[in-house]
């Protein structure tokens, strides 16, 4: 029978930051990584992932063979030391998170438009297939 232990990961991670008083954003951010909306009005989707504690130049979406792929990825250190110089607080994390989305073959780079702005990546492109143009035929004369 499995009984909970109190040293599992949440337990400690909830004593360290109430004993320093700061949220750890590692174990934040790993809670639900790139929350997802979609949307659909006048033939464009518009989807927004959730990237907080990120910054713009940490992420990155592309696009291949009808899969958008977003990442995100960070390193950051911390540590605090008291009034003699000593360390009583250092912590390291570095990690990333990535997820793929079908978005059809159709799209190409150029039909999607891209915006981050507080913790929020914006993606918008068509829903639907673009037609391609008709040809004209140009009737040749001939003499």
């Amino acid at each position: 029978m499995y009984a909970p232990s109190i040293f599992d990961d949440r337990a400690m991670s909830n004593f360290v930051d109430s004993f320093f008083g700061k949220p750890i954003s590692a174990m934040n951010r790993m809670g639900n990584p790139m929350r997802t909306d979609i949307t659909e009005k006048d033939g464009n989707y518009t989807m927004l992932v959730d990237l907080p504690g990120y910054k713009k130049e940490d992420i990155r979406a592309e696009i291949k063979d009808g899969y958008l792929t977003i990442s995100a990825g960070s390193s950051e250190e911390k540590e605090e030391k008291n009034e003699e110089g000593k360390v009583v607080y250092s912590e390291r994390h570095s990690g990333e998170c990535r997820r793929s989305y079908f978005v059809g073959k159709h799209l190409t780079e150029e039909d999607i438009k891209a915006s981050f702005e507080n913790g929020v990546l914006k993606l918008e492109f068509p829903s639907e297939e673009k037609k391609p143009l008709e040809e004209k035929r140009k009737v040749i004369a001939i003499s």
